[in-house]
């Protein structure tokens, strides 16, 4: 198998990965960008036909590089998979498509970041595999519901047509829930289930958010952050059950109809899904709006590979010098979940790499003066 060297391992060209190879361009570091997809862009082109931003254009373009479009519109998926291609295309970045990462694991004082077919030896490596990791969280019981009702996790919902006809079940009612739910009450019954993740106080399109809006980015940019109470308070319950309502809010799935219900998927009886309050719901089709499981068992470094949630701060982990993280939920702030927290989170994370490195050169002359 072939080997290589170069300084930073950037692991994923989405828009954490993006911004981190802007600013390591920027201050003349090597890296390299692997992404498992065909195109840059490809996980937004995956999401369902309807997503659009929650942020208009004016936030969320990122370091060096504006987004396209009226100022107040809300892209599509496709245009921010567009824009993130053309990000990468502008700057020159170096990334390698269809390339997987495989297995990071300790090398000296590097890491060897293994392939499909190479072996790449770096100094350090950026997991920027997005905000909820690589693996759908579907609760274990869901093999055991009828063959017959129709299942689908969050990321492979595209539009309703994908379901049969009949009732269906959409569990978890944060934004994505609450999307998805909206969009299909208008062809069939649908019911949301979940605990309340609260919801944004005004309506995104409303000339009131225009007003606030650099007052809303403030706060989710320094209120909102890990440095305060509030802002800690907030990472744990987005970490642990989602963010907040956004665009779809409790009255309008009251008025498409939506049946919601806190009350939790906890099992199967008799082939359907079975709710902690004794209910079981006869439906011919499940999303599953759960998120994602953080697994890092791919990275073999103690403390990374079974710990849920990394071990890092600001996306620096103290344990495991030169790796990285960037793209987490509330990395820093609330900020984070959005465009347009990308580029803070990456400068921060490569101000960190390339302290390192003047520290590491620093240490080499004075032992090559002894």
């Amino acid at each position: 198998m072939d080997t290589e060297y170069v300084e930073t391992v950037i692991i994923g060209a989405g828009q954490a990965g993006l911004s981190t190879g802007y600013h390591l361009r920027r201050r003349g570091r090597p890296f390299v960008i692997l992404d498992a997809n065909d195109r840059i862009g490809d996980n937004w082109r995956e999401q369902w036909d309807s997503l659009r931003l929650y942020t208009p254009v004016r936030y969320d373009g990122l370091p060096g590089m504006r987004f396209p479009g009226r100022r107040w519109e809300f892209p599509g998926k496709e245009d921010v998979a567009d824009y993130l291609e053309s990000y990468a295309a502008h700057f020159e970045l170096p990334v390698r498509t269809h390339t997987r990462a495989q297995r990071v694991a300790p090398d000296g004082a590097g890491y060897l970041v293994t392939t499909a077919d190479r072996q790449i030896r770096c100094d350090n490596v950026v997991v920027a595999t997005g905000t909820f990791g690589r693996t759908p969280d579907i609760p274990e019981f869901a093999v055991d519901l009828d063959p017959a009702i129709h299942q689908l996790h969050s990321s492979q919902y595209r539009r309703p047509a994908q379901l049969p006809d009949g009732p269906v079940l959409v569990v978890g009612a944060s934004h994505s829930g609450t999307d998805v739910a909206y969009e299909l009450a208008e062809t069939r019954p649908t019911t949301l289930c979940g605990r309340d993740c609260g919801q944004f106080p005004l309506r995104l399109e409303s000339r009131r958010t225009r007003l606030a809006a650099p007052v809303l980015v403030f706060v989710a940019r320094h209120v909102l952050s890990r440095r305060t109470p509030i802002g800690r308070k907030m990472m744990g319950e987005v970490r642990a059950h989602g963010g907040p309502m956004l665009r779809v809010q409790r009255e309008d799935l009251e008025a498409r109809g939506v049946r919601r219900t806190e009350s939790r998927v906890v099992g199967v009886r008799d082939g359907h899904p079975l709710l902690d309050d004794g209910r079981v719901m006869r439906v011919a089709s499940v999303v599953w709006c759960t998120g994602f499981r953080q697994v890092f068992d791919w990275i073999d470094v103690p403390g990374i590979e079974d710990a849920g949630w990394p071990p890092e701060h600001r996306g620096v982990v103290d344990l495991a010098p030169g790796l990285f993280f960037c793209g987490l939920s509330f990395q820093s702030a609330f900020s984070s979940n959005l465009l347009l927290g990308a580029g803070r989170d990456a400068e921060y994370v490569v101000r960190r790499i390339t302290g390192r490195r003047v520290e590491t050169a620093t240490t080499a002359t004075a032992a090559e003066r002894v």
